[in-house]
Formats: structure tokens, C-alpha cells, sequence
């Protein structure tokens, strides 16, 4: 696959110049606080009608993609695109409030006296 022509290709990354050229040079999102967990499920709340120079085909077709809402390691597996590339797009789009992100619950870290009382009985029981 590295022949006259394609140099801008490599046989297992496949092409180099396409991701860099779709986040504009991003790696991450321009919203802060953006992390996009793997599990995070993306939900479309609006469509454009069209692509425009801030939203691309790509961010249209995650739009079309998410009318049924799918998570973030779907999103990028289903349109072929590497996750750190599906991240920057989700961040354009939720800048433009295109889609909604329900990100996975944080499990609380209170310690209860029944939590306590549980590893002391399976201390004792070594």
C-alpha cells in the first residue's frame, strides 16, 4: 500500500493526514471539562440542514448517526473514525448544541458502617 503516490498512508495506521485534517489540528475538545468517556452515550437534539464551514460531513453524519443514541466507543467504530478524532467532533457539536451527552454516574465514595463491618468479616475470615 506505500507505493508512488501514497506516501501520505501507512499499512496499519491506514491514513495520516485524514484525522488531522478533520479536527482541524485538534486532539481534544475546545470545550473544557469535554472528556467523552467511552461509555458516554450522545444523543441528537438538533439537525442542521446543512454542512457549514464549522460543521463537516463527518459531524453531520454522527448527527444522523445519534437520532437513536448510541455511545461514543459505537459512534467511532460504526463511521470508522479513531475515538480521539469522534471526541474533538462531539465537542464541535455540542459547542452548537447539536447533541446531548449522558455520561455515566460516579459511584459515591461514602464509606458506610455496613461497608466497614463487611471487610472486617472477610478479614476475619482469612
Amino acid at each position: 500500500m506505500n507505493g508512488p503516490g501514497n506516501e501520505w498512508l501507512d499499512d496499519e495506521a491506514g491514513p495520516l493526514v485524514r484525522s488531522y485534517a478533520l479536527t482541524r489540528g485538534r486532539a481534544r475538545p475546545r470545550t473544557r471539562g469535554e472528556g467523552f468517556e467511552m461509555i458516554a452515550i450522545i444523543a441528537t437534539v438538533a439537525t442542521p440542514s446543512a454542512a457549514t464551514p464549522e460543521i463537516g460531513p463527518e459531524h453531520l453524519a454522527i448527527v444522523d448517526l445519534c437520532t437513536r443514541p448510541h455511545s461514543v466507543a459505537e459512534v467511532s467504530a460504526r463511521l470508522g473514525l479513531p475515538l480521539v478524532v469522534v471526541r474533538v467532533l462531539l465537542g464541535d457539536l455540542l459547542a452548537h448544541r447539536l447533541i446531548a451527552v449522558r455520561r455515566p454516574q460516579q459511584e459515591s465514595q461514602t464509606v458506610t458502617e455496613h461497608l466497614l463491618r463487611e471487610v472486617l468479616h472477610g478479614l476475619e475470615a482469612l
